[in-house]
């Protein structure tokens, strides 16, 4: 396939996505404000949800908080959450799969709780730490630093033998070979796991903000359906989505300018 044919192969797929995403919002506007299949309280059309962003934005009614200081609540959280489950459990599956030690001693341990939700940690964190940022932080981390280790563990054990092989033909040490053969041979299994535990992350911390806090974007959809608001609920959940998808296109840009040469 040529250069010009990826492209315009390309530019149609992104053609299509367009279209697929207008033709989502013209069938939630005729389904409510064309042909009233539900009552507005309980689905409100996309033009209500869009005004409902609009004033939400600037007024801190019914939940206490403008938009962006929800928005800015929930990501600080989930960024910082996300870094550190990244920033140990990526190393830490590297070190169980290249060093068997390792991988003895501590995969029984780490087998027993990733079998645990990471939403199912909240409750005791919110007993432990409260309400906080560091609550939430810290289940942000769990449900980050499982796919982590995972995924790093098995881009490792994926290695092909037979470029250690030649690695350790040319006299490389054990170490050398890990850093200039393993880890970029696992480098699109180790993404793969960025990209699983940033999705989990986010989930969880919007859960988190649902069961026990006092911001954020979870916490604006508790609100929401406290006071029987599906025009607040349905903007946080478009605001969630859009924050997910402008999350997940960072770390494609991250992974398309690491794993360039591997693929």
């Amino acid at each position: 396939m040529t250069l010009q044919h990826k492209n315009q192969r390309a530019f149609r797929l992104k053609v299509i996505s367009i279209l697929s995403l207008f033709a989502f919002f013209l069938i939630w506007y005729l389904a409510t404000d064309v042909f009233h299949l539900a009552p507005a309280t309980l689905l409100p059309s996309p033009v209500k949800a869009f005004q409902t962003l609009i004033v939400k934005w600037t007024s801190k009614k019914p939940d206490g908080s403008t938009l962006p200081t929800h928005i800015f609540s929930s990501l600080r959280v989930s960024v910082m959450g996300f870094c550190f489950g990244a920033c140990i459990g990526v190393p830490l599956g590297v070190v169980m799969a290249w060093w068997e030690p390792m991988d003895i001693m501590l995969k029984p341990v780490f087998d027993f709780f990733r079998n645990i939700p990471p939403i199912a940690w909240i409750p005791i964190m919110i007993i432990l730490l409260g309400i906080g940022v560091v609550a939430k932080a810290a289940i942000v981390f769990l449900s980050a630093f499982i796919p982590c280790v995972v995924n790093s563990y098995t881009g490792i054990k994926s290695v092909k033998q037979v470029h250690i092989w030649v690695g350790q033909t040319f006299g490389a040490s054990k170490l050398r070979i890990l850093f200039k053969v393993a880890i970029p041979s696992a480098l699109p299994y180790i993404f793969t796991g960025l990209k699983v535990s940033l999705n989990s992350s986010w989930g969880c911390l919007v859960a988190a903000e649902m069961l026990g806090s006092d911001s954020g974007l979870g916490y604006m959809i508790q609100i929401g359906r406290l006071l029987c608001r599906a025009d607040i609920i349905i903007v946080g959940m478009i605001v969630i989505g859009v924050c997910g998808t402008i999350l997940s296109a960072l770390l494609d840009l991250l992974e398309k300018a690491l794993v360039k040469g591997d693929r």
